[in-house]
């Protein structure tokens, strides 16, 4: 019994961004179609949409759907089966074909790059419509590239999904158009594009806190000697790894402090409007996973769920989860992209991964809205690498072939190269012993732009931003983060005023001391801050966009890990626009 062909009138609702893009598809009538939206903006739906109307038209007679994991077979079976179309997630190579009930077949693709003569077959069988999920997967082996462009060359229809449509290395993605700028370089070019600004403003994803977590970290070379350093202050990339890696101890009392927070965060939203709000933990490994599992138990007294791996059993866990009121998620990697689980609104950055593709991947996890005003918040590890990410945000990247790799900490090099046994620079041992860790709230960083003054975890301060409401609008979480920062700040100069109130213990009083070079750093992204505000109530201009036209005419880092310098001249010339 053949499968039935979808009924089009029982498709739910496309979002604004859906429809544009469907009429631009259904205009072009090309073989290649390339989509890029943010996580949580609707892909998978939009796909969906297409394939029901190239199928009711006869374009296609078949649907072959490419997914990156075993998991996400299973989620885009079940999103086609409730809109008519019958996908099967449990084909394999050995099959050959599919059964005449079903539409087509869900594979990874690890799959195809197996046995691409396999599916090259299946696509010339039937005229088929291919669905790349995530499509830049397709460049992550020369064998899994090569595989996809053989195996679905002979395709009717092909259409290419992404979220992050960029990656850290030079292979080409697989039927992916590239332009040629005017630096000579070839860019990735998409044929519809809905960002995370434009979905922000729609109302479609959630806005995104990141509260960046500091503290004094000290450990043991495999040479005997003690080095100390402090998360967020300026120091050699050998330095910032090796306090970085300390601080993820689980062993230490950073990550303990962090969680008491995020748990604290967490309980704030399930009691403000999202009782079902979830958490999830991004481990680096296995057993560090495991660790972390058994301190939320401790923080919480509620064992934490666990996902280790791609196999049947951590995709059954995670729906589970998904299904469940559970408090917290522990994962290494498996849920970073794609993965559905809309509950989740409190994340914790545990892992050493620092590239902008999977830093952009995880945040995505947090970021799916459900209705007007949930907020999601992310904390991590006070670190200039991820600082820098939590800035950009709403930064719009492509893929660029052939530009000269830079050593700006963007990729896991440094964090490999801290694991391993060898000596990686002739000053530092790599092999050494995690001592200890303490927490405190560096800033928080919200819309390009960062908020607050160190505050040690468990005081008043720190609860004055985690006790953020939980329902915000993006507007009003900014004027609520510059709320909170204006009376910390003015409770600080009480507290100097006070004691310089007080009877002197001495003929004569001691010089004011000066501010330290964090302190600075601190009061000068505060006068940055409170003059991009006036610029946005003048202009109504983003608070983000105004960041990023200061970097375009100022040079340098986002402002959450920008020098003393760099601040002051961003100060001067936002006050000259």
């Amino acid at each position: 019994m053949a499968a039935r062909t979808p009924v089009l009138e029982t498709f739910p609702a496309l979002r604004a961004w859906q429809r544009k893009a469907l009429v631009e598809y259904l205009r072009r009538r090309t073989e290649d179609f390339t989509a890029v939206a943010t996580p949580g903006a609707g892909k998978t739906t939009f796909a969906l949409r297409i394939a029901a109307e190239l199928l009711a038209d006869g374009t296609v007679e078949a649907v072959t759907v490419v997914a990156p994991t075993e998991h996400l077979k299973n989620q885009w079976a079940d999103a086609a089966a409730r809109v008519g179309i019958q996908l099967d997630a449990a084909f394999r190579n050995a099959d050959l074909h599919s059964a005449a009930d079903f539409h087509g077949a869900v594979v990874t693709y690890a799959q195809v790059g197996m046995a691409p003569q396999v599916h090259r077959r299946r696509t010339m069988t039937r005229r088929t419509l291919v669905i790349l999920d995530e499509i830049h997967h397709a460049g992550d082996s020369r064998s899994w590239g090569d595989g996809v462009k053989n195996a679905f060359e002979p395709a009717v229809r092909r259409l290419m999904l992404t979220g992050t449509p960029f990656r850290s290395d030079d292979n080409p993605i697989p039927f992916v158009s590239y332009e040629r700028g005017g630096d000579g370089l070839l860019r990735s070019r998409a044929d519809s594009v809905y960002g995370y600004s434009d979905a922000l403003r729609d109302g479609v994803v959630r806005p995104v806190l990141f509260l960046a977590y500091s503290g004094e970290t000290r450990w043991r070379t495999n040479a005997g000697e003690e080095l100390a350093a402090r998360l967020g202050e300026p120091m050699t990339q050998d330095l910032v790894a090796q306090a970085w890696r300390t601080a993820l101890d689980p062993a230490g009392d950073w990550m303990p402090q962090v969680l008491r927070a995020a748990d604290a965060r967490l309980t704030v939203l399930r009691n403000a409007g999202m009782p079902d709000a979830g958490g999830l933990i991004i481990a680096t490994d296995q057993q560090t996973a495991r660790s972390y599992a058994k301190l939320i138990e401790q923080v919480t007294g509620e064992k934490a769920a666990v996902v280790l791996s791609d196999d049947q059993g951590a995709s059954a866990r995670i729906a589970t989860f998904a299904a469940s009121e559970q408090r917290w998620l522990v994962a290494v990697r498996m849920v970073s992209e794609g993965v559905d689980i809309p509950r989740l609104a409190v994340g914790v950055y545990a892992t050493s991964a620092s590239t902008p593709l999977y830093f952009a991947q995880a945040i995505g996890r947090f970021v799916r809205a459900r209705r007007p005003g949930e907020t999601a918040s992310v904390f991590l590890p006070s670190v200039p690498h991820l600082l820098g990410l939590a800035s950009e945000m709403e930064t719009e990247r492509d893929h660029v072939l052939g530009k000269p790799k830079e050593a700006d900490g963007l990729d896991d090099d440094l964090l490999e190269r801290a694991q391993r046994d060898d000596q990686a620079s002739g000053e530092l041992e790599k092999r050494f012993a995690a001592l200890s860790a303490t927490a405190e709230l560096d800033q928080v960083i919200f819309d390009g732009a960062s908020f607050g003054t160190a505050a040690q975890a468990g005081t008043p301060e720190e609860e004055e931003y985690l006790g953020l409401p939980g329902l915000l609008t993006a507007d009003q979480v900014s004027l609520l983060l510059t709320k909170r920062q204006t009376e910390q700040l003015a409770a600080q100069r009480r507290r100097t005023a006070e004691r310089a109130a007080q009877p002197a213990a001495a003929p004569t009083a001691a010089p004011p001391a000066p501010m330290s070079a964090a302190q600075r750093r601190v009061a000068l992204r505060r006068q940055l801050n409170a003059l991009v505000a006036a610029r946005h109530h003048r202009t109504g201009q983003p608070h983000g966009k105004i960041h990023a036209e200061l970097r375009r005419l100022c040079g340098g880092p986002p402002s959450a890990q920008a020098t003393i310098e760099q601040l002051e001249e961003r100060i001067a010339t936002v006050q000259t626009l």
